[in-house]
């Protein structure tokens, strides 16, 4: 700030007004993730953080039930360990960096739990494990923003043992207050609903880092949940013989300050004889099954934040829905694609929209012969 501005500042009356810390980090936990969308937030930066492999452990015990994520990445600091349980940490962002908003690690983890540990241990010689908690029961308490050292309990020292052999992070989320219910936490619901949220935490990792796993992105990353190895879902279906490949399209995208580049992958999907298998056929169908999987599959320095429909481009439509796209951006265009704080959600710019139209449009096209043909010999055959 320059000299003049100080001497304005201070000739005017200035109140410091800090947020009420109890208030904030409460409303802060409905910023818009799910469990699986949380657990690949943490993902996020154990990939920043040059991790090729990420544990995730899933583990019911009734009210001490417990959810952590371990990788083998840089570690950090005890200085920058509390930096990082910031809200809206003071660190700079590189071009192909995951994170953005400096909130995911607090946002992510307090919206389904009520305390969060972190023990880490950096790459510098002779560093040692080191470890923080932020615990919202705590924070409601005394009104403050407070980072505690966690207790010694045998969480914590698992996860520590585990950083002796080299560098790490290990995040812990304990009081899991949104994942399990208020009543009965340690009933068979509750344990059933922990089951099924590692089998959808699973798919969902699977889809969103599938070029990680299979190391078409910048590192190859092996990814388990609760010991299973988590296997990619890539959309376009790339060892299919019969797949449809069309040209690429490259723009450049303008808005306002920004600018950057995106380009448009354009695929056939084959028709349910032409695949391998009847159930490769099924497991392409992926998530939402045939009809919703068409479309733009929006990728962000290769992670996948958003996929299934057109994008307001065109309807979904039962004869096209063997076409899909990718349509990749890297995190110089982040304020250009509206980017939220979950990273699951981005908002195509019209003007990249009018560009793809043509495009999608040709791609519809041989989608919706493919479609057709099959129809007819189906038909035929009855």
């Amino acid at each position: 700030m320059s000299a003049g501005r100080f001497s304005t500042m201070a000739a005017r009356r200035t109140v410091s007004i800090t947020p009420s810390a109890a208030r904030l980090t409460e409303s802060l936990r409905d910023i818009g993730y799910d469990f699986p969308g949380a657990v690949a937030d943490l993902v996020d930066n154990s990939v920043m953080a040059g991790a090729t492999r990420v544990d995730v452990a899933i583990e019911f015990d009734g009210v001490e039930s417990s959810v952590s994520i371990a990788d083998d990445g840089s570690g950090m600091t005890a200085n920058g360990l509390v930096e990082a349980l910031r809200y809206g940490s003071r660190r700079s962002y590189v071009r192909g960096d995951l994170g953005r908003y400096g909130l995911g690690l607090k946002t992510a983890s307090l919206s389904q739990c009520r305390s969060v540990s972190v023990v880490t241990r950096s790459a510098l010689a002779g560093s040692r494990a080191v470890a923080r908690m932020l615990d919202l029961d705590l924070i409601a308490e005394w009104d403050e923003w407070l980072v505690v050292d966690p207790v010694r309990d045998p969480a914590i020292e698992r996860a520590r043992r585990s950083l002796d052999e080299g560098p790490g992070t290990v995040v812990v989320w304990r009081k899991l207050d949104r994942v399990l219910p208020e009543k009965r936490p340690q009933g068979g619901w509750a344990k059933r609903r922990m089951d099924s949220l590692a089998v959808k935490t699973a798919e969902h990792l699977g889809i969103v880092f599938h070029r990680y796993i299979e190391g078409d992105a910048q590192q190859g990353l092996v990814l388990t949940v609760n010991g299973d190895k988590v296997q990619p879902w890539n959309p376009f279906a790339p060892s299919e013989p019969a797949l449809i490949t069309l040209a690429p399209h490259r723009f450049e995208v303008a808005v306002g300050a920004f600018s950057g580049k995106a380009t448009l992958r354009r695929y056939v999907l084959p028709s349910r004889d032409q695949f391998s298998s009847p159930g490769e056929f099924e497991r392409l169908s992926g998530p939402l099954n045939w009809n919703r999987q068409q479309g733009i599959y929006v990728y962000r320095a290769d992670r996948l934040v958003q996929w299934g429909g057109w994008n307001g481009i065109r309807g979904i439509d039962e004869h096209t829905k063997l076409a899909r796209a990718s349509l990749d951006f890297d995190t110089d265009l982040d304020s250009v694609f509206n980017i939220n704080v979950a990273k699951m959600r981005a908002t195509i710019p019209p003007q990249l929209r009018q560009m793809a139209e043509r495009p999608i449009n040709e791609l519809c096209s041989p989608a919706d012969d493919t479609y057709r043909k099959t129809s007819r010999q189906d038909k035929s055959s009855n």
